[in-house]
């Protein structure tokens, strides 16, 4: 597997697509996982980065969407599709009896007064609702409508690191070159004003069984 391609080569998008379907042999479906090494301090809070990018062709992946609303928000949020909607007793669900089966928690800013008290739960998943990933807002129904078809949240890791779905191996391999290109793009216009020198050092594309393929990042402009 390993032999077909070299690891320390940088490839062109076009050309690693068509690397990951070869070297993948996983009896599923793989994800395709799009890594990103940035130049930004993780150490300082104004270069985290915390946003959403939103894939042309989606991620491949039923999207369960979690909402905290009540009213007319709570209304909204069910006819947009979401999977599980409430207000103190879907949070109390969450606390008490360690309900977690979602990829995605939205709140309305009225419901973040009990919301809030679930971080030290979901923040450490990655499911924490936040205004600067547009998961906190009042446009309920635009929200859900706009993760069930594609919208990914990206954030740093400790190391200043993006990780991202970016489609399946299934895909075609013109969906998954426009998944990568328009996520590359949205990052790089991320870039925190501190940030000195280089923003994107490296990128690289893996499928969940299989080794990373390193692009050319200068195919992307940055």
């Amino acid at each position: 597997m390993l032999g077909k391609y070299d690891r320390k080569e940088s490839y062109s998008l076009e050309e690693a697509v068509k690397l990951i379907k070869s070297i993948s042999n996983a009896k599923f479906d793989e994800t395709i996982e799009l890594s990103i090494k940035t130049g930004i301090d993780p150490k300082k809070n104004e270069q985290q980065i915390r946003n959403t990018v939103s894939l042309p062709n989606g991620t491949g992946k039923k999207v369960r969407v979690l909402v905290f609303a009540v009213g007319r928000d709570a209304e909204e949020a069910e006819k947009a599709g979401a999977d599980y909607v409430g207000g103190e007793d879907l949070a109390k669900k969450i606390s008490d009896e360690g309900f977690l089966d979602f990829d995605v928690a939205i709140a309305t800013p009225d419901t973040m007064r009990f919301v809030g008290k679930l971080g030290r739960i979901l923040g450490p998943r990655g499911l924490m609702p936040s205004p600067k990933s547009g998961t906190v807002t009042k446009e309920v129904s635009k929200a859900v409508e706009s993760f069930k078809a594609g919208r990914v949240e990206v954030r740093n890791d400790k190391t200043g690191n993006l990780h991202l779905p970016v489609g399946k191996k299934s895909f075609s391999d013109e969906k998954l070159n426009e998944n990568i290109k328009s996520a590359v793009e949205q990052i790089n216009a991320l870039r925190p004003q501190g940030v000195k020198g280089r923003f994107i050092h490296k990128i690289v594309i893996s499928p969940t069984m299989g080794p990373g393929i390193k692009l050319d990042s200068s195919q992307f402009e940055v």
